[in-house]
């Protein structure tokens, strides 16, 4: 997932936000923006140019959480939604699995589960508070269809 650039969108009107200036910071990422700009039924869409405010479990204090796509489309019915949506491994869409000896790595894991879980809680929150979506697509979701 080392995958980064800038992404140039074959139809720049359909990006809210500077069409310029859209980063991918995965190939899964660049998978999914290279899918909403072709896409007819996405009407609108845009890449971490908003914040949704959530607090860290880690140090109590206010922190901002960019989601990787704001969505706007119309779904199957031909009703126009709005979607929210993270991009992340599968693997860091569970808890980590205690080790027999504490490590490292499984506080580190820890953390960043307790941080995405602060995260995901807030943006569905602020999701369902505007009656919009919030989705979590892992690698295997990204036969990209929502």
């Amino acid at each position: 997932m080392a995958h980064q650039g800038y992404f140039r969108p074959l139809n720049p009107s359909k990006y809210k936000g500077n069409p310029t200036n859209i980063i991918y910071r995965s190939s899964w990422e660049l998978r999914v923006m290279s899918y909403l700009d072709k896409h007819p039924d996405v009407i609108e869409w845009q890449s971490e140019e908003f914040f949704i405010p959530y607090i860290s479990p880690v140090d109590g204090k206010p922190h901002r959480y960019f989601p990787d796509f704001w969505i706007k489309k119309k779904n199957v019915q031909g009703i126009v939604e709005i979607d929210v949506v993270e991009i992340k491994p599968k693997s860091q869409m569970s808890p980590p699995k205690k080790p027999a000896r504490m490590t490292k790595r499984f506080f580190a894991e820890a953390k960043t589960w307790g941080v995405n879980q602060a995260k995901w809680q807030a943006a569905s929150t602020f999701c369902k508070q505007r009656n919009w979506n919030f989705k979590i697509l892992n690698e295997q979701d990204l036969g990209i269809t929502f």
